[in-house]
């Protein structure tokens, strides 16, 4: 935060190290370093971003209101471990926002547009077959985002925004035993998209999602 003589003040500088913090634990959580269970203190967390306790503390209460970690008696901040509620509430969501921007993205799409989700699919197909599921699973949300924002429509990319950090999340969890399926699903989403045909569109990205939410409970219940 700057005065009007240009100074930046304390309490400027202490909320960017704030989000600073928040954005790193965010991301270590939903990448998978901070497995669900684990217990987040903030001695710890101070230490490994070398900032004082109070940034790490604020951090931690807008994590807990995002559903990533759960506060609890003598134990402080644990990674949440999604439920089965909280898959199917989610899989509930992306089905009607997904399945809407599948039909919009099939009656907008350039072949610039097509262009770019073919190259995210070839790169997933090359992270899947590498194993490399953090990369996989980033480029699983740069897919949906990306259909998302072909539909020029600002209410779904709006929505989407805090959605696909839980996307991301879920999948990562998942993803070793879910991405060879994911990206050919995909490719039949593209493939309807790029026909123009709407109704086909709707239809794989329904059944792609389906099958996606099967997966996480499966894996949900396994854990």
């Amino acid at each position: 935060m700057h005065t009007d003589d240009g100074v930046t003040t304390i309490g400027g500088r202490h909320r960017a190290l704030r989000d600073q913090v928040l954005t790193e634990i965010r991301q270590r959580i939903v990448n998978g370093d901070y497995p669900p269970g684990q217990r987040l203190t903030e001695e710890r967390l101070a230490a490994d971003f070398g900032v004082s306790r109070n940034p790490v503390r604020e951090a931690l209460r807008v994590i807990e209101a995002e559903g990533f970690v759960t506060m609890t008696p003598r134990r402080g901040a644990v990674v949440s471990t999604p439920d089965i509620e909280t898959i199917s509430d989610l899989f509930a969501v992306r089905a009607s926002l997904e399945a809407t921007a599948a039909r919009i993205a099939a009656e907008r799409a350039s072949p610039a547009d097509i262009a770019d989700l073919r190259s995210l699919l070839e790169a997933a197909r090359k992270a899947t077959d590498e194993a490399d599921f953090s990369t996989v699973a980033q480029l699983n949300n740069d897919f949906h985002t990306r259909v998302i924002a072909i539909t020029g429509n600002r209410w779904l990319v709006s929505i989407s925004d805090a959605l696909y950090l839980h996307v991301h999340w879920i999948f990562r969890l998942g993803a070793a035993d879910r991405a060879p399926h994911s990206w050919v699903e995909h490719i039949r989403s593209v493939d309807a998209i790029e026909a123009g045909d709407p109704d086909r569109a709707e239809a794989e990205a329904r059944a792609h999602l389906h099958a996606a939410a099967i997966a996480a409970v499966a894996n949900a219940v396994a854990d």
